[in-house]
């Protein structure tokens, strides 16, 4: 359902890409020396469609490179948590060996068998 559910907007998309770079297929010239307006040291001569593609793919990288810049706390929060998650489990391990093993007894030796221990009512 989900891949239907993406296919369905996706394809539209698709289609109005498409259409964009086919209406704008004209060459156009990308000065990048100030200076020189004429005469241009760097300069290059693209379709207009394929420099907006990657002025908008430079776009998502830098956005992407500060969403994952920005989530850095987060993701030293998350360490510190699994290291400490590691440590008291490792803790954990280390004392159940210490424990003595289960028996049907309760204190003083009161309770028997499972049959002999009496509940007591819930808390309020």
């Amino acid at each position: 359902m989900i891949r239907f559910l993406k296919g369905l907007l996706l394809l539209p998309v698709a289609v109005l890409v498409v259409a964009f770079a086919v209406a704008n297929r004209d060459v156009v010239r990308v000065s990048f020396d100030p200076v020189s307006p004429d005469m241009p040291v760097f300069s290059a001569a693209l379709p207009l469609y394929l420099l907006l593609f990657i002025a908008v793919a430079i776009g998502v990288l830098l956005g992407g490179c500060g969403a994952w810049l920005g989530q850095a706390g987060t993701r030293r929060t998350s360490a510190a948590r699994r290291r400490e998650i590691r440590r008291l489990e490792n803790e954990t391990a280390r004392l159940k060996t210490y424990a003595p093993p289960p028996t049907n007894e309760g204190p003083n030796g009161i309770y028997r068998n499972a049959s002999d221990r009496v509940a007591l009512p819930a808390p309020h």
